[in-house]
C-alpha cells in the first residue's frame, strides 16, 4: 500500500494535564455545587469497593479516564485496572476495581461510566470494522464528526479498536473538498492557493465525486485523492486510474461516503489505502458497563 502522507502527525494519546483538566470540566457539569445526595444519604466514614463490569462482549476503552476521574474526586480512592484498553472482553469481565471512600465514589461513577462506555463503543465499532477487512492491506480510518468537546478522547478510541486517525481538525491536514472548490474557483484555482499559502508544510488531499474528474486532479500531483460517494466499481476502476497516472504512482487513495460494515470489504478490496467512516464516532452504541458497589464497610484490597 501507498505510504500514507499524513503519518507524520500526531496520535491522539492522552496528555496527562490535558485529561486532567477536561475531567475537571466534565466533573464541574455533573456535580455542580455538590452532590446533593450522596452528601446526605451517605456517611463520611463509610468505605465501599466496586468492580467496573462490561455486561457485554467488547473492546475497551477509556480506563485511564475512569481512573482519572476517581482519583479527581478523592486521592484516596484505590483504582486497579482488570484489565486494558484495547483489550477484547466478554461478558461480566471485571475492567477495573475501585476500593474507598463511599460518597466520593459514586459522585464519579456516572462521570467515569459514561467516558468509559461511550469510548468501548467506539473501539468496539472500529475493531468490528477493523476486522472486515483483515488481509486487504487498507485501513479504517475515523472523521471529524465526533461528539463537541470529545474528539481527541473518542479518536483516541478509534486508535485502540484498530482503526486510523485522519485529521485531528481544520487545523492540521488540508483537505479541499467540493464546496471549497466551487468558491475557489475550481480544483486547479484551490490546489494552487493553498499551495501557495502552505509552503509544502503539509500534504494536499483533494475530494473527487466523478471520475471523468480524476485525470485532471491528479495533473495538479496532490499528495492524496478522496474519493466520495462512489461504488466498489466506481473506486476499483479509479484506483486503476490513479495507479496508471504519471503523478499517481504514490498518490494516497481514500474512500468515503455512506460506507458501511456490510460493504467496507469490497471497497478495500477495490484497492484503496484506507476507508473513512463516520459511523465510528457519530453512531457507535455505548457498551452497557455497569459499577457494581459491594456494601459500605465491605471494600477488599484492590
Amino acid at each position: 500500500m501507498t505510504r500514507d502522507p499524513f503519518d507524520l502527525r500526531r496520535q491522539p494519546w492522552l496528555d496527562a494535564a490535558y485529561v486532567d483538566r477536561e475531567i475537571r470540566r466534565f466533573l464541574a457539569e455533573d456535580v455542580g455545587r455538590g452532590d446533593v445526595t450522596s452528601e446526605r444519604v451517605v456517611p463520611k466514614a463509610a468505605r465501599a469497593s466496586a468492580g467496573m463490569v462490561a455486561r457485554q462482549a467488547c473492546v475497551v476503552a477509556g480506563l485511564p479516564l475512569a481512573r482519572a476521574v476517581f482519583l479527581a474526586i478523592d486521592p484516596e480512592i484505590a483504582v486497579s485496572d482488570r484489565a486494558s484498553d484495547g483489550d477484547r472482553v466478554t461478558a461480566g469481565a471485571v475492567l477495573t476495581h475501585v476500593a474507598g471512600p463511599a460518597g466520593p465514589m459514586l459522585t464519579g461513577e456516572r462521570v467515569a461510566l459514561n467516558l468509559v462506555q461511550r469510548l468501548s463503543g467506539i473501539a468496539t465499532l472500529t475493531r468490528a470494522y477493523a476486522d472486515a477487512i483483515e488481509g486487504t492491506g487498507a485501513s479504517v480510518s475515523d472523521t471529524r464528526k465526533t461528539t463537541p468537546g470529545l474528539r481527541a478522547f473518542e479518536k483516541y478510541a478509534v486508535h485502540v479498536g484498530g482503526g486510523r486517525n485522519h485529521r485531528m481538525g481544520l487545523y492540521d491536514a488540508i483537505l479541499i473538498k467540493d464546496n471549497h472548490r466551487a468558491i475557489a474557483g475550481g480544483a486547479a484555482a484551490a490546489v494552487a492557493a493553498a499551495r501557495q499559502a502552505n509552503g509544502g508544510r503539509m500534504p494536499i488531499q483533494i475530494e473527487v465525486d466523478a471520475l471523468a474528474d480524476l485525470p485532471r486532479v491528479l495533473d495538479l500531483g496532490v499528495e492524496a485523492v478522496l474519493l466520495d460517494n462512489m461504488t466498489p466499481l466506481q473506486v476499483a476502476e479509479a484506483v486503476t486510474l490513479v495507479r496508471a497516472h504519471p503523478r499517481g504512482g504514490h498518490c494516497w487513495i481514500e474512500a468515503s461516503g455512506g460506507i458501511t460494515l456490510e460493504t467496507i470489504r469490497a471497497y478495500a478490496d477495490a484497492g484503496v489505502d484506507t476507508i473513512s467512516v463516520g459511523a465510528l464516532t457519530h453512531s457507535a452504541p455505548a457498551v452497557d458497563i455497569a459499577l457494581d458497589i459491594a456494601a459500605p464497610g465491605a471494600a477488599s484490597q484492590p
